[in-house]
């Protein structure tokens, strides 16, 4: 599993707007990992209605702490297919 952080090298750059992040998600093959419930919904309809497609998006709960994301990211990743999540949003915490 590869994990990058939004404004790390080879990631996007901190301030980079939600239409572009799901851009770069689709061009490198990234699954978003993001607690913004209120915009990426909108935007991924956007993004999917504009005939694109995007690995997926997991939503953690603002409640999560890190330990608590990092467990359901590898519940996920081990256990699921690579296109599994495409162009859907699952929210975090599966159980």
């Amino acid at each position: 599993m590869v994990v990058l952080q939004v404004g790390e090298p080879n990631a996007p750059q901190k301030g980079t707007k939600d239409p572009e992040i799901l851009e770069w998600c689709q061009k490198h093959g990234f699954i978003l990992v993001t607690n913004n419930r209120k915009s990426i919904p909108e935007h991924l309809a956007c993004h999917l209605a504009q005939g694109k497609h995007m690995p997926g998006i997991l939503e953690i709960g603002s409640h999560m702490s890190i330990s608590e994301t990092v467990d359901e990211l590898y519940i996920a990743w081990g256990a699921s297919f690579l296109d599994e999540y495409q162009d859907v949003i699952l929210y975090l915490p599966f159980r």
